[in-house]
């Protein structure tokens, strides 16, 4: 068993910064590959990006991509995802995830979910 808290979110104005953070507790956490993904007000939950569990592989949501960083650190059990240039459309509940599955992650194939953390973003 995996749980996932997530912190950091917030409300900030347009073109301002956040990071995120996911920590993970359970015997094996370390050996999971971890996500983020954003979920907004009427629309479907979504892959924002992903890292694999020894942080060599990582990727990202086109959306998303040069603006957003994830990385991990495992003696921490804590992965991170590093938001600058926000926009108003980045506002969401921004959800951590854990799969067994590198390959098909991005695809909703998670084995455990955090609770979600809320980004507003103003314009």
């Amino acid at each position: 068993q995996v749980q996932l808290v997530e912190s950091g979110g917030g409300s900030v104005q347009a073109g301002g910064s956040l990071r995120l953070s996911c920590a993970a507790s359970g015997r094996t956490s370390s050996t999971y590959n971890m996500g983020w993904f954003r979920q907004a007000p009427g629309k479907e939950r979504e892959f924002v990006t992903a890292i694999s569990w020894s942080g060599g592989s990582t990727y990202y949501a086109d959306s998303v991509k040069g603006r957003f960083t994830i990385s991990r650190d495992n003696a921490k059990n804590t992965v991170y995802l590093q938001m600058i240039s926000l926009k108003p459309e980045d506002t969401a509940v921004y959800y951590c995830a854990a799969s067994g599955n590198w390959g098909r992650l991005s695809n909703g194939n998670v084995d455990y979910w955090g609770q979600g953390t809320q980004v507003t973003v103003s314009s």
